[in-house]
């Protein structure tokens, strides 16, 4: 198993009481798998991502990635798990605007120190997204769908294990909220990409997803393949 999730708790101080965003969020995801995260604002979706990916630590619980337990590693291995096992796609595209878009991938692999990666598999990347031969324009050259393609091939520039994508679509028309979902679901099925996407679309979620799970309040209320 890939990701094993136990008994995953996280509390946020609010003056005298506490805001408790997971309640004992039990989960497991294998390699390869496709996972949609539903439920409406404030249920936890971000959070269990943020836990997920080593941004925040949880109150208490454990979360194992490939057998590491990430809530007892130091923030120095914490930052090592971003660089390299896992990738972040959000609903913001978070270029840098005076760099191309072939610079703000590479500053991606520059920043992990990256020098030895797949070329060829990040080719095929660059193919599925559709982006090879705009890699020169810098992100105002560049509509909304190819910013967040180009967000995406950032985010596959160290070869994570694990993609989490918080809302992807969501600054995206539908046309373009089709073709990056087309092509997470593309890198899933080609490339065998573990995707753990949060939509608050449910019909997005069973077209790309092998298996969908509902948050409500902090804990996962509903599963179905």
């Amino acid at each position: 198993m890939l990701i094993e999730i136990s008994e995953l708790h996280k509390t946020f101080p609010l003056g005298r009481v506490g805001v408790h965003a997971l309640r004992g969020v039990n989960l497991s995801v294998e390699a390869g798998e496709f996972l949609a995260v539903l439920g409406p604002s404030g249920s936890g979706k971000s959070t269990l991502f943020h836990v997920i990916g080593g941004l925040t630590p949880p109150t208490s619980g454990q979360v194992r990635i490939d057998g590491l337990d990430v809530t007892r590693i130091s923030d120095g291995e914490r930052t090592r798990l971003r660089q390299r096992t896992v990738g972040f796609v959000f609903q913001k595209f978070n270029l840098l605007p005076t760099l191309t878009a072939g610079e703000n991938i590479a500053i991606a692999r520059h920043i992990a120190g990256n020098g030895d990666f797949d070329r060829a598999q990040f080719d095929e990347i660059l193919r599925l997204l559709g982006i090879g031969d705009r890699l020169h324009h810098k992100p105002y050259a560049l509509s909304g769908g190819e910013q967040q393609r180009v967000a995406i091939a950032r985010s596959l520039a160290n070869n994570p294990r694990i993609l989490l994508a918080d809302e992807p679509t969501g600054n995206l028309d539908t046309a373009n909220s089709r073709n990056v979902l087309e092509m997470l679901k593309d890198l899933n099925r080609r490339l065998g990409q573990t995707i753990l996407m949060i939509t608050h679309n449910p019909e997005a979620a069973s077209w790309c997803a092998h298996r969908t799970v509902q948050l409500r309040d902090g804990r996962i209320v509903e599963e179905s393949a």
